[in-house]
């Protein structure tokens, strides 16, 4: 059985220092010197796949390159495995918003309401109440959090917080100083600077004018502008806390100029090529961000968290052998690990064994763990490496992974709970891992009641449903299942006759 470690904290007497500094002035100098700075890189639809770095491991339990791997070119990816520590079980939700909303505060989809992708213009379908709007001002969130500890906060890319109209949208009204790109769009109009980024269509990217009619390409242009906040916020002599949310690798695939030669050849379809493409360019985009925080002197000082929010949308076709999260099963909004599986990396921009801050948050180069975590772990473990608390009326359904870091195993259980009562490719479930087991309850049509139970330590890519031999298991975990439902206080869709899809067991 897999293991987490039991919650801890480093952070003693200096919380009630920081807290206080804090209070007193948020330039005070202490802080640059005391607080390391976070960049969150966060991937939009990027599988475990969707990378030159490995995450599976083979038969030897090393990590094993899969077809799909030297496909695509991620040498900045590679850089920081290298640096930092590499989880090859991190989870996310299967869709986008609700894993953006996990990630600022910290809790299960189950718990905040939002469980489905937020439409920019309207309420989509799903249980009466769930959280279409998202997250509003005066809610505790992790850049909200770290701003009163005095880092300067800054958001750049895709948001997909709120729709249009409601608070929400903006991610200024969530703790963030800063915002650049960032509306309730969840795909932009287009990456082309020569088409002002979707301007005059549904799906405009905002704040990147300057950009307008050039031959830029969105991933490049955002960080550009990211760079130069950070440049802002080391004047003033603040730690940054950085949400880098790129809108690569949605769709459109539109095909980044720079890196279309690298590919022309690979035997790939037009739109297969397309995608590899804004593969390369979201490293590119970390390579630079990285080589930059070196140039300006806080590469040593600074934390980098690599994740995706949920598993990938690759358009590779039904005409090639390898689907888009092979040898995993599933993909983008389905219950299975292809699904749910992103990459996540943590590491230091540079590390030095000389380093006061990455003496106090140690983490290990090159190592990597098979113990699951989740994106319900970003928020403490943030939280800690910043020597900040939340408050203690604030639930929080993660753990810190700091023990992780340091390459040493807890003896807490962890479990994860994605709870989608919606429909999509995968509709209207719940998945519950516990250990080495996944159980998934369907709730109703169109895929009907069911119930499926892989062991994922022999069955890595869910080929054998157990169910109906580990009949007591599935009533043990179903039992499971509910009760951290019910503790969340999870929302239901509803059959024909009114009544709530509960697990029936």
């Amino acid at each position: 059985m897999m293991k987490i470690l039991p919650t801890h904290s480093r952070l003693g007497g200096a919380v009630s220092m920081a807290l206080a500094a804090g209070i007193m002035g948020a330039g005070s100098f202490v802080f640059a010197a005391e607080k390391p700075n976070i960049v969150l890189f966060l991937v939009d639809d990027m599988g475990l796949m969707d990378t030159s770095q490995p995450f599976l491991a083979g038969k030897d339990g090393r990590l094993a390159k899969q077809p799909l791997n030297d496909f695509y070119r991620t040498p900045g990816m590679v850089r920081l495995a290298k640096t930092g520590t590499l989880f090859s079980c991190f989870y996310a939700n299967s869709v986008c918003s609700p894993t953006r909303t996990t990630i600022l505060n910290g809790q299960s989809s189950a718990r905040h309401h939002v469980t489905q992708w937020i439409n920019p213009y309207k309420k989509n379908s799903g249980p009466k109440g769930w959280n279409w709007k998202g997250l509003k001002p005066g809610d505790v969130t992790l850049p909200g959090l770290l701003k009163e500890a005095g880092y300067k906060t800054i958001f750049c890319g895709k948001a997909h917080l709120g729709p249009f109209k409601s608070e929400g949208v903006d991610p200024t009204n969530l703790g963030f100083d800063v915002n650049i790109g960032g509306s309730a769009i969840g795909q932009p109009g287009s990456y082309y600077g020569e088409k002002n980024y979707g301007k005059g269509g549904s799906h405009p990217v905002p704040h990147l004018e300057k950009y307008h009619g050039t031959k830029t390409f969105l991933t490049e242009a955002l960080t550009l502008e990211v760079n130069k906040e950070i440049d802002k916020a080391k004047a003033e002599k603040k730690p940054f806390f950085v949400e880098m949310s790129h809108y690569a690798l949605h769709a459109p695939f539109h095909s980044d100029p720079r890196f279309a030669d690298n590919y022309k050849d690979s035997g790939k379809n037009a739109r297969a090529q397309a995608y590899a493409t804004l593969v390369e360019g979201m490293d590119k985009s970390l390579r630079d961000m990285l080589d930059h925080l070196e140039k300006i002197g806080e590469a040593e000082n600074t934390i980098v968290i690599f994740l995706g929010d949920n598993g990938s949308d690759a358009p590779l076709g039904r005409t090639h052998s390898v689907g888009s999260s092979a040898p995993i099963r599933g993909k983008k909004g389905t219950h299975y690990e292809g699904g749910m599986r992103v990459p996540f990396i943590m590491s230091w921009a540079k590390p030095s064994a000389g380093s006061a801050l990455q003496k106090k948050f140690p983490i290990n180069p090159g190592a990597v763990t098979d113990d699951f975590a989740s994106i319900c772990d970003i928020f403490p473990t943030a939280l800690e490496a910043a020597e900040v608390e939340a408050p203690k009326s604030h639930i929080v359904d993660g753990q810190s992974i700091a023990s992780y870091l340091e390459n040493q195993k807890g003896e807490n259980k962890q479990t994860f709970l994605m709870h989608f009562p919606h429909s999509h490719r995968s509709s209207y479930f719940t998945v519950y891992r516990d250990g080495d087991w996944k159980i998934v309850y369907h709730y109703a049509k169109p895929q009907g009641k069911r119930v499926e139970l892989f062991n994922l330590a022999k069955d890595p890519y869910e080929a054998k449903n157990m169910a109906a031999t580990e009949t007591q298991r599935v009533s043990e975990m179903l039992k499971q299942m509910q009760a951290a439902l019910d503790e969340a206080g999870a929302q239901y869709a509803v059959h024909k006759d009114g009544k709530p899809m509960r697990i029936e067991h």
